[in-house]
């Protein structure tokens, strides 16, 4: 599996915190995920998930004049998009805690017993 393949679902959790934080427009998203470590994606990549996001109402964009250029669309979440946001962060946790016990060859009950 690729690492595209594997960022799919995660980069949506991801655009999601950052706007949670405030209105922000595309390119700076971009710049904010490289400041991340995500230094491959593109405005390409992003906006396509940014129109998605607005037609399933996690998003909604206002537009707003620039200091340079034409006016731009920033993105701010909705409540629909907050509570996306908290299931993605929920989900996370698990698969993340799933994934390091097998990269650890540590069960549940392992965990559990070193608690006890």
């Amino acid at each position: 599996m690729s690492t595209t393949q594997m960022m799919k679902g995660i980069l949506d959790g991801c655009l999601l915190a950052i706007i949670k934080d405030r209105e922000v427009y595309g390119y700076e998203l971009a710049e904010q995920l490289e400041l991340y470590g995500f230094d491959s994606l593109s405005e390409g990549t992003i906006y396509p998930l940014l129109l998605r996001m607005q037609k399933e109402e996690l998003v909604t964009s206002t537009r707003k004049k620039s200091t340079a250029g034409p006016k731009r669309k920033y993105y701010s979440l909705t409540t629909k998009g907050e509570q996306e946001l908290e299931q993605f962060i929920q989900r996370w946790d698990g698969l993340q805690g799933n994934v390091n016990r097998v990269l650890k060859h540590e069960t549940e009950s392992d965990q559990i017993q070193e608690r006890g």
